[in-house]
């Protein structure tokens, strides 16, 4: 039987397959001649495409009713990614990739996290088969291991609901400091801020035309050639001179959004004069030629010595006029607005020259402004780089907490004892 485990057994707990504990209801497809997009009968759901962080949210509706998912019903995919769930928050008409799971004796929300807890040994089980699925009699058959107490199942559905509660809230505010941050960079980068830290306005100040848009007159419209020497890396060697140890170089992969990523480092030959050329130093610029055009990072020298290939540009300010850790920002506020795609070589495969680079305009605020600038753009950062680790301990956490309690390695008698509850 698959999703057969041994384990030892903890006093007041059993092992049972799921088909003893709750009802299943396997999908079964109507004829898609009842199907409509229009709301004529109940929303329809085929299979997981359509699930969502906790609840679906279905695009068709089916006037033919063959099996029905009601409401508060484990919604489980039985195709690939087998083992994917959801709640129904209303009833659907299922189809035959899916299964509604509601649980007869053991408690709903314990077999929900359960369930997300054996995700993966769903999908372990199910690879190797022609569809990667799951049947009725496997699933009849999983094995589930559950306190027979009804408290202390309750007990353990609460505090795994209450730490899926913080991550959700969690979630939602980073998404909300997103959304703020994407709009503060507009303004920053097209308003700045005045000498009384206050963003600038067109009814309080003067502004001019540029072709990256409104922008204060106090600004310098320039070329991004004008403001950096602008160096393409080495052309890719697989020759390698007798005798010298070849250095490790930086491709477009390694050059990510924020942060150098030096795993999987490449080695290639550099001569001495390829490496006073092409030796990366502290606080280089560095933008991808090619792939994700105009991706942009900082050196921060993560490796000692280190080299970079053609398909990267480094960029260093040419008599100091602009910061480097604000031209990321710059870049990717481009990107965004589009400004970035008429001086991309449209081929097979997109394209960002040197010469194509060295003409894209930005603004050259004064070093104290871009000082200023840099200031209101880390604290933003700062802001989400807290909660996303805040997010990042929630979901060990929850990791740790899942493994300990749905398995019986920690148990909740004490607090239903202190709550006056019979486990």
């Amino acid at each position: 039987m698959r999703g057969k485990f041994r384990m030892k057994a903890v006093e007041g707990w059993k092992k049972e397959t799921l088909g003893r504990l709750a009802q299943l209801t396997m999908g079964q497809s109507p004829d898609s001649k009842h199907y409509s997009e229009e709301e004529n009968g109940l929303p329809f759901l085929q299979g997981c495409a359509e699930f969502e962080a906790r609840f679906p949210k279905h695009k068709m509706y089916c006037s033919q009713t063959k099996k029905l998912a009601h409401a508060g019903s484990i919604l489980f995919s039985v195709r690939a990614p087998v083992g994917k769930i959801n709640i129904a928050d209303r009833a659907y008409i299922i189809g035959r990739g899916l299964a509604a799971i509601f649980g007869i004796d053991v408690d709903q929300s314990y077999l929900e996290h359960y369930l997300i807890f054996k995700e993966q040994n769903f999908q372990n089980a199910s690879q190797g088969s022609t569809f990667e699925a799951i049947n009725s009699a496997e699933l009849n058959g999983w094995p589930i291991y559950y306190p027979t107490s009804k408290p202390e199942q309750a007990k353990i559905a609460e505090i795994l609901s209450t730490v899926d509660r913080a991550i959700e809230q969690t979630e939602a505010l980073i998404a909300k400091q997103q959304r703020i941050k994407t709009g503060l960079m507009q303004d920053l980068l097209t308003r700045g801020i005045d000498e009384h830290g206050n963003l600038r306005s067109e009814q309080t100040h003067q502004f001019k035309d540029s072709p990256l848009g409104r922008i204060p007159v106090e600004w310098a419209l320039k070329k991004i050639g004008d403001v950096f020497e602008i160096q393409l890396g080495k052309m890719l060697s697989q020759k390698a001179t007798e005798g010298r140890a070849p250095f490790f170089y930086l491709g477009n992969k390694n050059v990510q959004w924020d942060r150098v990523d030096t795993s999987g480092l490449q080695q290639m030959d550099f001569n001495e004069r390829e490496r006073r050329k092409f030796e990366l130093k502290l606080n280089d610029i560095l933008v991808c030629e090619g792939g994700e055009v105009g991706r942009t990072t900082i050196w921060r020298e993560e490796v000692e010595t280190c080299y970079y290939q053609k398909a990267v540009h480094r960029l260093r300010p040419i008599d100091q006029q602009f910061l480097p850790s604000l031209f990321p920002r710059f870049m990717k506020w481009c990107i965004r607005k589009g400004l970035l795609s008429d001086y991309t070589s449209q081929t097979s495969i997109a394209h960002l020259t040197q010469e194509k680079l060295a003409a894209v305009p930005i603004m050259v605020p004064t070093l104290p402004e871009q000082r200023k600038l840099n200031a209101a753009f880390d604290q933003l950062d700062n802001e989400l780089g807290n909660q996303a680790a805040k997010l990042s301990k929630l979901r060990s956490l929850k990791t740790a907490l899942m493994q300990d309690l749905l398995m019986g390695k920690k148990r909740v008698l004490p607090l239903l004892d202190a709550e006056g509850l019979k486990s």
